[in-house]
């Protein structure tokens, strides 16, 4: 995490997704499952984890959407493209 700047919901969620789960202690559940990296045709499971990693720590955003980019699969990488929104009530 940032020193400073980790206020905003979208900020704190964009951190979130950075983190592998056991990276935190204290809290080794936090954070996406590293075991889904190299794992062929995972991609729903890794989209479902995102999913629960949001709902669990960041309640002020919910993901609009959450996509496996099939290209960057190809060459090795694996990126999700989530697009966060902020609720409602916390605008």
């Amino acid at each position: 995490m940032r020193a400073h700047g980790n206020g905003l919901p979208e900020t704190c969620a964009a951190n979130l997704l950075r983190i592998v789960r056991g990276e935190v202690p204290y809290d080794r559940v936090r954070g996406r499952d590293g075991t889904l990296v190299d794992q062929p045709n995972v991609s729903n499971e890794a989209i479902t984890d995102a999913e629960w990693v949001l709902e669990t720590y960041e309640p002020r955003v919910k993901a609009d959407s959450i996509e496996a980019d099939p290209e960057t699969a190809l060459t090795g990488d694996f990126d999700l493209n989530v697009k966060i929104e902020r609720k409602e009530n916390d605008a």
